[in-house]
């Protein structure tokens, strides 16, 4: 391209290290690449107490950056696959969806116990709503507890709220070089993961021709 691109991303850590990882993606296969990245906090960033399970499918985690986009202040946007909503803003495209770096879910417990011998009625975080109603499936006996907050925030309130463990997504404490606090890897038929997890995904302008054939490479069945 032969201009410096703008890319939008949400402010946390593991949102920059998805759009670096992207960039690093970029920057081999157009070594003259140029840009500048634009944080732009959403709603999901600054609203830290509903539950994830009540926006599923929503742009809670997109809106602003979508919408910087149609304003043209950025020229694309990164987000987590897992995140789009249902139905993009008239005038945008998904460009691309990325290989899933890791699918699986994690358990991060006290004491390195699995789920299999986590205590009776032990209380375990989580977010979704396809966590919350599988982990009841395969344990009646659990607590689930609402958690909300970036990974490092979960991670503080397994500690802080005194829960047995809580479930985060692998992708995300290998993106943040924390894999070694994964007790537990949880096997599908017990956790059937999203099946975007892992994934990232790159929205620009549908009208962008040129920046949409330029990013569409990146597409994991390009």
């Amino acid at each position: 391209m032969d201009r410096t691109l703008k890319v939008g991303t949400r402010p946390s850590q593991l949102a920059l290290k998805q759009t670096e990882e992207i960039l690093d993606k970029l920057k081999n296969l157009y070594s003259d690449l140029s840009t500048d990245i634009i944080k732009i906090p959403t709603t999901g960033d600054k609203d830290k107490k509903t539950p994830i399970s009540e926006v599923e499918g929503s742009d809670f985690f997109t809106k602003e950056i979508d919408e910087a986009l149609l304003k043209g202040d950025i020229d694309f946007g990164i987000h987590s696959a897992k995140d789009l909503p249902d139905e993009l803003q008239k005038g945008l495209a998904v460009v691309a969806i990325t290989k899933s770096i890791d699918p699986y879910d994690a358990l991060v417990s006290r004491g390195d116990k699995t789920l299999e011998n986590l205590r009776i009625g032990a209380k375990v975080g989580a977010s979704s709503l396809r966590r919350k109603v599988q982990l009841k499936k395969y344990r009646e006996d659990f607590c689930i507890v609402d958690i909300r907050g970036d990974i490092e925030e979960r991670l503080e309130i397994l500690e802080k709220d005194n829960l047995d463990a809580i479930i985060v997504a692998c992708c995300a404490l290998k993106r943040l070089d924390l894999e070694y606090r994964i007790t537990q890897r949880i096997d599908f038929c017990i956790l059937k993961p999203d099946p975007l997890q892992g994934s990232l995904a790159i929205v620009a302008r549908e009208d962008e021709k040129e920046l949409i054939n330029f990013l569409k490479v990146l597409d994991a069945n390009y």
